[in-house]
């Protein structure tokens, strides 16, 4: 279910799908999925509402996808032979995760 959440970072409400729901000391605080930006978020219970059926009509901005077979790689240096060459990774670093987001944007 769609709902609307108040994003601290981005000060705006925002669509979101609820994933978890945990128990902070003095309040609950819910994971949701921005289905406009992409990304996760925690937001407090209180920051939490219904969706409007015309903000619902909306079309989303932002869609979940995978890249069907398209593996990890890495860039390994050898200093000793002077080379580099790309090789396949365990997981994805930071650093293909980041050049892949700016080949998106």
């Amino acid at each position: 279910q769609i709902c609307v959440v108040f994003s601290e970072e981005l000060k705006c409400w925002c669509r979101a799908v609820i994933k978890s729901i945990m128990y902070c000391t003095d309040h609950y605080k819910t994971e949701c999925f921005l289905v406009d930006y992409a990304k996760y978020i925690f937001v407090k219970s209180k920051d939490i509402r219904v969706a409007l059926e015309a903000f619902m009509q909306i079309p989303y901005r932002a869609k979940k996808c995978r890249l069907y077979r398209t593996k990890p790689v890495t860039l390994r240096i050898d200093f000793c032979e002077d080379t580099a060459k790309i090789v396949p990774a365990n997981r994805w670093d930071s650093a293909a995760t980041r050049y892949f987001q700016n080949l998106l944007k």
